[in-house]
């Protein structure tokens, strides 16, 4: 599993993650993305529709019509009815079965930074996991780690 660490900053997480999400999507690949925070659910999908509107970000909510076809879906658990392989973790919540997926981003602020720096250490002694810690700076993610 290739793990990132993924510090928003003073931006909130429904302002960068569609960089993630675009991204994920030109390389043809789906991503499930999950909060346990219904409002935070509303602004990610406010905010892929309207990242850049020209351009929006497909997607779709858990549970909704034709949530297995959504390149992008939405949700407060870590079941990938898209058949996603990326994972998506916008609140900053490690879960478990995040393991399952080929790749995860843990999104987090400076307010749980000390939880993310947890979950880092809990993967210390793991060779099956390769850990990237990535910075916004200037409007892209930098890798620092």
């Amino acid at each position: 599993m290739r793990l990132g660490f993924y510090l928003s900053g003073n931006q909130p997480v429904e302002r960068v993650l569609p960089l993630i999400a675009r991204a994920a999507l030109g390389q043809g690949q789906r991503l499930l993305v999950v909060s346990g925070d219904d409002e935070q659910i509303v602004r990610l999908d406010n905010a892929l529709w309207e990242h850049q509107p020209e351009h929006f970000l497909a997607h779709g909510l858990a549970g909704g019509p034709h949530e297995a076809r959504q390149p992008i879906l939405l949700a407060d658990g870590c079941a990938a009815a898209n058949g996603a392989e990326l994972l998506a973790l916008a609140d900053g919540v490690w879960r478990e079965e995040a393991e399952a997926f080929a790749r995860v981003f843990l999104f987090f602020d400076e307010s749980g930074r000390a939880a993310a720096r947890q979950t880092w250490r809990q993967f210390d002694r793991r060779e099956d996991v390769e850990r990237e810690f990535y910075e916004l700076d200037g409007g892209k993610w930098a890798r620092k780690a």
